[in-house]
Order: C-alpha cells, then structure tokens, then sequence
C-alpha cells in the first residue's frame, strides 16, 4: 500500500529513484523473462477461448486442481485479466508449473455490529444527482449503504459498498513490503510500517462511532518508510472526509526538510517510478472519489479467489511461482466465490487528463472486498491485472475477517513489462488490528494528522 513516494515525487515534481535492490540490500540481478510482448497500447483485452469440455457446472469439484493443461475447462470462473494470463497472449503469462487446487467456499459472516448498522440505516440513504454529473448520498451514518444493491444505479451503490465495506477501525502493519521487478527480472524492494484509522461510522464493540477529537474525517492512511535506509522516514498521511464530495488531503514528510506539506491531489494518475500503483489504486483496491464516478453494471460472476490464504513469509520472491509471482500451491487453496462485477470510470467533467479508461472490478458480494483488477488505459485497450490474496484473521470481538489489512496486492503492467507485489505484512512482521495494536498507535494526532507528521525524528 505505498503511497509515500508517489506523495514525494508529486511534491517535487520530479519522479524518485530507487536503486535495483533484493529485500536484504543486495543485488538482485536475474535472467532476462521472455520479450515476446505485444507493442505498448496495442493490447485489447482477452476475449474468453472456446471452453474445450462443454462444462456448464455451477461449481467445481473441492480437490480440482486447475493447471496450464486444463485450465480452458474452468475459464468460466476466471477474471478476464486472468484468463489473458493463461491465454499467454502478453507480456506476463502464466508459469507452466502454475497450481491452482480448489477447496471449499467458506463464507465468513460480516461482524455483527456492522449487519445492525445496515439493519438500522440503510433504509435512510439517498442518492443526490451532482451538477458535475456525478452522485453522492446523504443519510449514511454506518454499515453497508446498499446492502441489496438494485437499479437504479446498481453499479453505483456496489462501488459505495465497496468503500465502506468493514474494514477493523484500527490496522497496523509493522512491516510491509513493496517489491517491483522489471522485464530483466531484477528485483527492487522496500518496506513501509502503516496505520490505518477509520475514525468515523465505527461499529466495532466498545468504539465510538466517531472518534473524540476526529471531526469530519472519516478514515486516515498513515506510511512511513524504514528500509532501505537512504529512505528511512519518509512518510505521508492521506486523508479521506465524511463529506464524499470533499477531495482528499494529502501531506507528505520529507526528512531533509524536516516539516510536512500539501500534496496536490489532482495528478491521482502519478505512478510511483518503482511500482505499477496510481493513488487511485490503494485501500485494497479503490481509493478515488465515488462522486467523480460513473458504474456501470456487468453482472454477478463466480469468481476464483484465494482467501483464507497462509501468505508467503520468507523475503520476495520466495514463495512466488516466477516470472509471474503468482501464488504457489503453499498459499492455501482457491476459492469460487460469488462476485459483483462492475466497471468504473470518470463521469466526463473530471475525465481530462485521467489516466484510466475504465477500472473492471471483481468485488466479493461475502465481504465487499476487491478479488481482482481489470485495469483499461484511455482508447480501452488492457493495460494491467491486479490481484488480491486475502489473509482471513479473527478480529478482537468481532471474529473471522476476509478484509482486515493481512494481504498480498499483485499488480502487472502489460505496456511496461513490470510488475509490483505489496506484502502487508512480510518476513514474519506482526499485523495488529483494533485493540491488539501497542497504545501508541491510538495516538489521533500523530497518525492520522499533518502536524504529527511533524513528530517525525524528533
């Protein structure tokens, strides 16, 4: 989930470069993968191939495992992004050992004090028109908004769902990790100790509902970097408003200034120069404004997904099936899950100058969790697949939660030959959430303001 250093490079205008190291600082230098990519832009995205067998099963046999021989017999389950990897139609392709064995679907209930919240409020929401051509609501004091998502603006309510889908209102990872390799095959990687708040419409047991002291903020992304050294302390608040049609704030640390300054929140397409993430492509998957978006609704889909996942816990690339690093059988078993399937883009008074043409997302109907990223450039042709492996942990008197911040977020870039792997959390590091996490990480101004920004180093 880096986004410090796409808040420093906005800052001063200039990309920020980093030096081609493994996690433990030292060269990482592999083998050249295949060049045998499609010219930048000129990919579309995948059409489904022929199903060989015929197969029209609502599910697939537990014990089924889905290889680079039979996997045509099972594409019906696939993200389209997926099946392009399979279809080895662009650069990034499907290793040949690649694994994919399925068990079954388990279905963690959402917290209880969440479904009551919905119970409760839902109801009282509103959808308002904008005069920028967007919508927003009013009403919403918790839950899921749209609980049964119907028309009109079905897309639109899902998207909701999926930005105030449950999420613990307290996630600390102590060590998490961004690793990128380019189309040599060298690695390039560096940690980040985060803090996530939601500080308003909380309904974990025993929390407030706002947090004394948080006013109009609804939740706060707090990153600072601790490897590699030479990068040590940079660190970046993001902060998103009760208000959805309030743009987020965006401070930015940098050490050899000693102070934090605004970030302009416009260029929401700068890309990290050491990862394939926009802004818009953090919180697990979406974090731009839903009043600047448009939804359109593609259907209900049953999905593969690897949730309940055991994630790697040794240094990148260990653990992952490369080139691709993709998830190997040791990560636990895939899934078929029911997901919604929408696409998201810029109503067309924002649209100038945006970088993606559309964003297709695979959002679990069980969770409201994003499983997979279709990402379109601007002449909608594919530009990158995004995926998620969730880690399921047991939530201080809540229980069993999908979405909690235990995650591995893999992203590949077609036009670029590059790909990225968020680790959150790596090497073993411990992930707290709610009551869990040290008290000092309950601290409001130091994590979730821009003057505790300013504690930095002192």
């Amino acid at each position: 989930m880096k986004i410090i250093a796409i808040a420093v490079g906005l800052l001063f205008l200039i990309p920020f470069a980093r030096p081609v190291l493994a996690q433990d600082g030292s060269s990482a230098g592999k083998p050249a993968v295949s060049s045998s990519a499609a010219p930048a832009g000129a990919a579309s995205a995948p059409a489904p191939a022929a199903d060989s067998s015929g197969k029209t099963a609502a599910g697939i046999p537990v014990g089924t495992t889905i290889t680079a021989q039979n996997w045509r017999d099972y594409q019906q389950y696939m993200p389209a992004g997926m099946i392009g990897l399979f279809q080895g139609e662009y650069y990034w392709k499907m290793p040949a050992d690649v694994q994919m064995t399925i068990g079954p679907t388990i279905i963690h209930p959402l917290p209880r004090n969440y479904v009551a919240a919905t119970e409760k409020y839902a109801s009282q929401i509103r959808i308002v028109d904008l005069p920028t051509g967007g919508l927003s609501m009013q009403g919403y004091q918790g839950g899921m908004p749209f609980p049964d998502p119907a028309e009109p603006h079905r897309g639109w309510k899902i998207l909701a769902d999926v930005w105030y889908r449950y999420l613990p209102h307290l996630i600390v990872d102590t060590y998490g990790t961004s690793c990128s390799q380019n189309n040599l095959g060298n690695v390039s990687c560096s940690a980040d100790e985060l803090v996530l708040k939601q500080l308003s419409f909380n309904t974990d047991p025993g929390i407030s509902a706002t947090i004394p002291g948080a006013g109009d903020t609804f939740s706060t992304e707090w990153f600072m970097t601790v490897e590699p050294e030479n990068e040590r302390y940079n660190a970046s608040v993001v902060i998103s408003y009760t208000d959805l049609t309030k743009a987020q704030a965006v401070y930015a640390f940098v050490p050899s200034l000693r102070r934090a300054q605004p970030v302009a929140t416009s260029a929401r397409c700068s890309q990290y120069s050491g990862t394939d993430y926009t802004s818009d492509d953090y919180r697990y998957g979406f974090n731009a404004n839903l009043t600047q978006m448009q939804v359109a609704d593609l259907g209900d889909k049953k999905i593969l997904a690897l949730v309940d996942a055991d994630l790697p816990t040794g240094a990148f690339p260990d653990g992952f099936d490369m080139p691709l690093g993709w998830p190997k059988p040791s990560w636990g078993k895939w899934q078929v899950r029911d997901a919604y399937v929408i696409s998201a883009s810029k109503v067309a008074s924002q649209a100038e100058g945006y970088c993606y043409g559309k964003r297709v997302m695979y959002v679990d109907k069980a969770s409201g969790g994003v499983l997979w990223l279709d990402l379109y450039d601007t002449e909608m042709n594919y530009w990158k697949f995004g995926g998620f492996v969730l880690k399921t942990i047991d939530v201080p008197g809540v229980g069993p939660v999908n979405c909690n911040g235990a995650a591995v977020e893999m992203m590949w870039d077609m036009h670029n030959q590059h790909s990225s792997f968020f680790s959150d959390p790596a090497l073993n590091h411990p992930l707290y959430v709610n009551q869990q996490a040290p008290a000092e990480f309950n601290d409001l101004t130091r994590f979730s303001t821009a003057s505790g920004l300013n504690q930095i180093m002192q």
